[in-house]
């Protein structure tokens, strides 16, 4: 299914129809301020396995997912003062946080050192989709910036592509917070001069 949500001001009965496909175990592919994104309710274990067979990824490998806001992130994080405060000065943003997980976050999306990858895109369809859904989804990226043609590639292996107009495919900014002291891991999108 191809459905075109209005980026500007997304429709909430479309993005009710995303939500029922999450809800029932689905795969979406879905806009963030970064890339077009596959992604599944964090909580879905069986859909998290079709992601990672879907990306040829190792299981030691996690995701990131992405959170409705701070305080969603403070569910599934530690996150310290100086880490809260670089955060909301960045967030919504492109950005993904590297975190000390809580017990909330289901083990497979823990790296070995029980961290998580936190984002908070700035895109509106990205944004009502999680706050809809009441929980995070899963954000890892395709290398494709035209919706129809990731709907010709992708529409036989996930149940929903939303179309939110084409974004050309830059990848976050990577900052761990898990010593408090930020520490860049990758160069992306995004000023880096906060810290």
């Amino acid at each position: 299914m191809l459905l075109s949500i209005n980026p500007d001001n997304p429709q909430k009965r479309l993005i009710s129809k995303v939500v029922e496909v999450l809800d029932q175990g689905g795969l979406i592919i879905y806009p963030t301020d970064t890339f077009y994104g596959i992604g599944c309710d964090v909580f879905n274990k069986r859909s998290i396995r079709r992601i990672y067979q879907l990306k040829n990824r190792p299981l030691s490998k996690p995701f990131s997912f992405i959170c409705a806001n701070l305080k969603d992130i403070s569910l599934y994080a530690q996150v310290s003062n100086n880490a809260y405060r670089i955060m909301k000065r960045t967030l919504p943003g492109p950005y993904t946080f590297v975190l000390e997980g809580t017990r909330l976050v289901p083990k497979l999306m823990l790296t070995s050192r029980k961290t998580v990858g936190i984002r908070v895109p700035n895109n509106k369809i990205c944004l009502a989709i999680v706050e809809s859904l009441g929980r995070p989804i899963i954000s890892t990226s395709l290398n494709l910036e035209e919706p129809s043609i990731i709907h010709d590639t992708y529409s036989s292996l996930v149940e929903t592509v939303i179309d939110g107009g084409v974004i050309s495919y830059e990848p976050s900014t990577v900052v761990s917070l898990v010593e408090d002291n930020p520490e860049i891991i990758r160069e992306g999108k995004g000023e880096i001069n906060f810290l």
